[in-house]
């Protein structure tokens, strides 16, 4: 089926097949064709994008004759495609075929500064959609928002804003209409109890957002001491700034 959506089908190719069709290739000749999630493709299918991509031409499924095409390709992944070559599950010879001009979008936990614009956008956009008449959140919500650490980036962002915007009892969303711990500038994705050292965890993270990464402070805060500290942030991968990752600095440096 995706090998048909991409390069269309002749008549009588497979079963529903009652009438030719163009496929995506076919339909963006001259122009541009995005394919998303790039990196979960079968094998199979890794090897016909290869040959358009080298030959320019591809034959509908079910058909003999090639079609000629002119196509720019831009392509998106969330896994390490370079990785993935390694491993042997992504072909090389594509991957740098693909990989001529890469754009890097870093997680949304690396570009905080982002998320009130986003938040902007998202309460118009659902806004819109939801014919709501929330068009603003709280101070203390915004706090929330910039802590968390959006393992689902952007996608999450937008779902966390529209149960605000269901939940909030007027026109502006407060931090408890978001469903986000205070202490959750690292953990999503986590629904109902969880164990002891997940909550230290999380608040560990939540005390290192709020100090900037001061060690000393939070340690303070705490109650423990900076080499207690450091060893509850290596067994816990967490850098200085409460996200998720390791950092190699050690205790003498604040």
């Amino acid at each position: 089926l995706l090998e048909s959506e991409l390069f269309g089908h002749e008549k009588g190719a497979f079963t529903g097949a009652v009438n030719r069709r163009r496929g995506k290739f076919e339909l963006a000749h001259g122009g541009t064709l995005f394919l998303d999630e790039i990196g979960d493709i079968t094998p199979k299918l890794q090897l016909d994008l290869l040959r358009v991509l080298q030959e320019r031409r591809f034959t509908r499924v079910g058909g003999n004759e090639p079609v000629q095409v002119d196509v720019r390709i831009v392509a998106a992944t969330n896994r390490d495609l370079k990785k993935r070559v390694e491993e042997g599950e992504f072909r090389e010879d594509l991957f740098y075929r693909l990989n001529v001009i890469p754009i890097l979008l870093p997680p949304l936990r690396d570009r905080r500064e982002d998320t009130p614009l986003l938040v902007e956008h998202f309460l118009e956009l659902l806004g819109a959609e939801m014919n709501s008449h929330v068009d603003s959140v709280s101070p203390e919500a915004m706090r929330l928002l910039m802590a968390h650490c959006w393992p689902g980036n952007v996608r999450e962002l937008r779902n966390v804003i529209e149960r605000g915007m269901v939940v909030a009892t007027t026109s502006v969303v407060q931090a408890a209409d978001l469903g986000l711990l205070p202490t959750a500038p690292v953990l999503a994705g986590h629904e109902g109890p969880v164990s002891l050292e997940e909550v230290e965890r999380r608040h560990i993270c939540g005390v290192l957002h709020d100090t900037g990464g001061n060690i000393s402070q939070a340690a303070r805060i705490l109650g423990i001491d900076r080499a207690t500290l450091y060893n509850k942030m290596r067994k816990y991968q967490v850098r200085r700034d409460g996200t998720p990752g390791s950092d190699e600095a050690e205790p003498q440096s604040v």
